[in-house]
Order: C-alpha cells, then structure tokens, then sequence
C-alpha cells in the first residue's frame, strides 16, 4: 500500500512514521497482503468539527470519532481513513500509549474494516477482529529482541 497523506487537521501528521507504519503493516497482512500491494490508500487528518459532521453524515452519530473509512474503487485505491487527531491524541492518553502507537493502531483497524472485517456485525466478528489486530499491532509495535520477552503494549489499550 501507498499512504496518501491529507492534512487539514492542523496538527502536525508523523508522514515518515506513517509511511513505515503502512509498509509494515502490508507485509504483517498475512494473505490479505495481496489485495493490498500496490493500491493506494488515502490518510486524512480533520480537525474535530469536519470529523463530526462527516461522521453524522455518513453514520448518524454526531461526535467526532476516532476514524472513519470509507472504501476505494479496488483497482487502484483500497480506500480512504478518515482521521481526528484531537481524539487520538484523548485516546492515547487514557490508553497510556504514545500518540503515534494509538494513530498505528488505529491505521490498522481501518484497514482492516477496508478489508471487509466488521467489529459492529456480531461478538465472533469483534473477537475475530482486534485479535487480528492486535497481533499485527504486537508485531509493529515491538523491537525484535523484546517480542519474545512477554512485554505487551497491547495490554495497555484497552479493547473496544
């Protein structure tokens, strides 16, 4: 996958952090990993008043949320995530996670409802998808001589 980077949040966006984060994370896809190689997939940052509205919009619900993602044409676009970093910033503060861990976290939970998981369509499914995305985020997140030391970050973030 190629991250395109959107900013419009007025935050600054870690791109060189992004851009490594979405390389790891395409090859951590296991065999999704084809149906993501070479597409592009758009990264966009709002500030919280766009996050709102485009989430009452397109879901009904009128909070700015975390991220949004919206599906691309499956030729060469997987999709678009639609981000607010004033609500990872929030999140990665009660989740006692850096802000860049909680944003890569978030990446991969994106990409993983572009690839047709859904955490909203039944408890399997759920279970079935943060386990996923937890091992891929254990995988990104840990420096090879501590993966196999029992330290977990994943146990900091609490699960939705």
């Amino acid at each position: 996958m190629r991250p395109e980077i959107v900013n419009r949040s007025g935050t600054r966006v870690p791109r060189r952090f992004l851009e490594a984060w979405v390389a790891g994370l395409t090859r951590n896809l296991g065999r999704a990993a084809g149906r993501v190689r070479g597409k592009e997939l758009g990264l966009i940052f709002l500030k919280p008043g766009e996050a709102r509205r485009l989430n009452k919009t397109c879901r009904g619900r009128d909070y700015a949320t975390d991220v949004l993602s919206f599906e691309g044409d499956g030729r060469h676009m997987l999709g678009e995530l639609v981000f607010c970093p004033e609500v990872l910033q929030r999140q990665a503060k009660e989740h006692g996670l850096a802000y860049r861990e909680e944003l890569g976290y978030m990446v991969i939970h994106g990409v993983l409802h572009l690839l047709g998981y859904d955490h909203e369509s039944g408890s399997a499914e759920a279970r079935r998808m943060y386990a996923l995305q937890d091992r891929i985020f254990e995988r990104l997140c840990e420096p090879p001589e501590t993966a196999k030391s029992g330290f977990s970050r994943i146990a900091k973030r609490s699960r939705r």
